[in-house]
């Protein structure tokens, strides 16, 4: 599998001028000079959509679609906030991925209800539950379809546990990650016979894992901040920092070059695991660490997400329903299924999670594993979607994980939290 976010965190270069015009110039057009109606699809990284595209032109002849491709999210969305600013400039359908969509759900309006536009044979059922509740307003109003997602499980280093004299069948290690306390006292035993190396990579990788698997996170349904006063978020500080300081973390900043040397160097032994998360691992520890890594189908405390997008119609274009028919379409089971083998984008939809395509999908460096089963099982555990704040992708990455990696650094975790406490209430002001 090759995930959207591989795509951004991997790239080399920045994305040229010319490619940034290219993702948002324009407005929405209304017809081709052949009589045609335009729609255009604005998506960023990979969503494996190339082929589909040509598809829907071949059983729409009267509609002739319009890549607007930008090579990374965050210019993508940087262009979404811009253009809905100006009041001009979308394309027809605009893709948003969930660590935007609290920042466009705080701007709703801007966005067509699809529930009321959209194909009336599209059911909310489609998706998991959770995640068309994450694109739904408090009025009811559906924002988005939803794409893929990025179901997590538990990888590990099966040659470390050995060495460490820990369980290393997939089977045989799903106690050791029932739940987050049981999770730490797996890791105290592996730092007590490791030789050094680390239990995860990173304390903020687990912290925002933990944070993401209760109902109410940095904000209640009101928008108001209660960082201080949910206890949940504090008890998963409490843990992750006790960890931090009997040396199970490795103390890597997430998707640094120093991260990325650390799955080849063996410098950690597990790792909290998206469905897309396999092929980060697989570029970054290499084939001389091919079958080394293995992925089970168990996680802390349940289930959780961490990745996924989805499509929505926004009120500059002209072609709205159309625009919606398009979006429909692009997000039923079988063109999710179509993408996920062009792309590794792993279905949010229930018909699609039971289809022998992605069932039966395996991957070599886990150890062919049956990675598409395993994955679709995970998804079905996640329970809920977290409400988000319109702040709450800022207060996470600009908060809490430099507040965590500052506890890396020696700091006292009690100052760091009252640090973290007072800057997140900056932030959501």
């Amino acid at each position: 599998m090759r995930p959207r976010r591989l795509t951004s965190v991997l790239a080399l270069a920045a994305m040229s001028a010319a490619t940034i015009t290219a993702c948002g110039s324009g407005g929405a057009t209304s017809q081709t000079a052949d009589g045609k109606t335009e729609l255009s699809v604005a998506t960023f990284n990979e969503f494996g959509y190339e082929d589909l595209f040509k598809e829907y032109e071949a059983s729409h002849p009267d509609i002739k679609i319009t890549q607007r491709k930008a090579g990374q999210a965050s210019p993508h969305h940087q262009n979404l906030f811009t253009k809905l600013g100006a009041g001009s400039g979308l394309a027809d359908v605009e893709a948003i991925e969930e660590g935007y969509l609290s920042q466009v759900m705080s701007k709703a309006s801007q966005f067509n209800d699809l529930g009321a536009i959209g194909p009336k044979d599209v059911a909310g059922d489609r998706w998991l539950k959770w995640k068309t509740d994450a694109a739904t307003t408090k009025d009811g109003k559906l924002i988005g379809y939803g794409t893929d997602i990025g179901p997590l499980a538990m990888c590990y280093r099966k040659d470390l546990f050995e060495k460490a004299g820990l369980p290393s069948d997939p089977e045989a290690v799903k106690s050791l990650f029932a739940t987050w306390d049981s999770y730490f006292a797996a890791g105290d035993q592996f730092i007590a016979k490791s030789g050094g190396v680390a239990w995860f990579d990173s304390a903020s990788q687990i912290f925002n894992a933990m944070h993401n698997q209760h109902e109410v996170g940095y904000f209640d349904k009101s928008d108001k901040l209660v960082v201080e006063s949910n206890a949940a978020i504090r008890g998963d500080w409490d843990a992750v920092t006790k960890a931090v300081a009997k040396g199970q973390s490795a103390k890597l900043v997430a998707w640094s070059n120093e991260w990325n040397t650390g799955f080849k160097a063996g410098a950690f032994a597990t790792k909290t695991c998206p469905s897309w998360m396999l092929g980060v691992i697989e570029a970054q520890a290499g084939p001389e660490n091919k079958g080394k890594w293995a992925v089970t189908d168990a996680f802390p405390n349940g289930g959780g997400n961490w990745g996924g997008s989805y499509l929505t119609v926004p009120k500059q274009g002209k072609n709205a329903q159309k625009a919606a028919e398009l979006a429909a379409w692009l997000t039923a089971p079988e063109q999710q299924i179509k993408a996920f083998k062009a792309k590794g984008t792993f279905p949010s939809q229930v018909k699609a999670l039971s289809d022998p395509a992605l069932l039966e999908q395996t991957n070599a460096y886990f150890g062919d594993v049956k990675a598409g089963a395993l994955f679709a099982t995970q998804a079905k555990k996640v329970a809920a979607a977290q409400y988000k704040g319109p702040q709450d992708g800022q207060i996470q990455d600009n908060v809490f994980s430099p507040a965590l990696q500052s506890i890396e650094q020696g700091k006292n975790a009690d100052e760091a939290w009252k640090t973290a406490v007072q800057e997140a209430q900056k932030a959501a002001k």
